[in-house]
């Protein structure tokens, strides 16, 4: 794995076969300007000097899977200030051959401890690693039109998790949205995110419940706000256009935070 990696000290470039080929697989990382495809690039060369995968299961890691991982792994981070910083608080990235199963144990608002078992195609722990399917992620080559990438999902959350636990809403810079305050930021952050959510969550639950018209993006968003924010990460990443037909003003917001020098 990573032959072209012969000193970890410094950042290797990636060699330029495993990158076109890695583009012609996920095509909407290749639809960008010709400079953000090349810091796309060095970014992914920096994250796999970074960071470490595992393979559970047996599952083998080849240059393949890490670079497939890596260079969908940055395109989040790609225009925000401090790049891979944000990604400081783990390096382990552990990827199954297919979905998984996480024991969960939660309280309800009546003090009752519930045990389960949840299939999982990834997860991020707070300031732990990255657990991915490796079927999933090849999926997302072929499931962009519907909003889905399992990467950008699980690196969302990591995003989000900067400053604490996940809740929908990352560190945001000074000034946000032409705020005065940090509380202020978060205040304009949820007066977009909370209206977004509700609607898609009410139209997920006529959609199950009563037969209505399914939303086109994934229903696990409308578990929390937090996941709806991770899920509507894919979406803007992957298929921004059709994201912006159902939520203009979200992705007003997501321009404003994840493209602040405006490209």
């Amino acid at each position: 794995m990573f032959r072209w990696l012969r000193n970890l000290r410094a950042v290797r470039p990636i060699p330029d076969a495993a990158w076109q080929a890695t583009l012609a697989r996920y095509p909407f990382l290749a639809e960008r300007s010709g400079a953000d495809v090349e810091r796309l690039r060095s970014l992914a060369a920096e994250f796999l000097r970074d960071k470490e995968f595992h393979g559970a299961h047996g599952f083998v890691i080849t240059d393949e899977v890490a670079l497939s991982i890596a260079a969908q792994a940055v395109l989040p981070v790609l225009h925000l200030k401090g790049g891979l910083n944000w990604y400081a608080d783990f390096v382990g990235i552990v990827v199954h051959p297919s979905e998984a199963v996480a024991h969960r144990t939660t309280t309800d608002y009546a003090g009752v401890v519930h045990e389960y078992d949840e299939v999982v195609a990834g997860e991020a722990m707070d300031r732990g690693p990255v657990m991915l399917s490796w079927q999933d992620v090849l999926a997302s080559s072929v499931t962009h039109d519907a909003g889905y990438n399992v990467v950008i999902h699980e690196f969302a959350h990591k995003i989000d998790m900067h400053s604490g636990a996940a809740d929908g809403c990352p560190p945001l810079p000074p000034r946000f949205a032409g705020t005065a305050t940090p509380r202020d930021a978060r205040a304009a952050w949820f007066a977009v995110l909370q209206p977004a959510f509700d609607t898609f969550r009410e139209k997920t639950i006529l959609a199950e419940r009563f037969g209505a018209e399914a939303p086109w993006l994934d229903p696990y968003g409308a578990q929390s706000v937090s996941e709806f924010f991770a899920v509507a990460c894919e979406a803007y990443f992957v298929n921004r256009a059709q994201l912006a037909n159902d939520f203009a003003a979200l992705v007003a917001m997501f321009d404003a935070f994840f493209r602040p020098d405006g490209r």
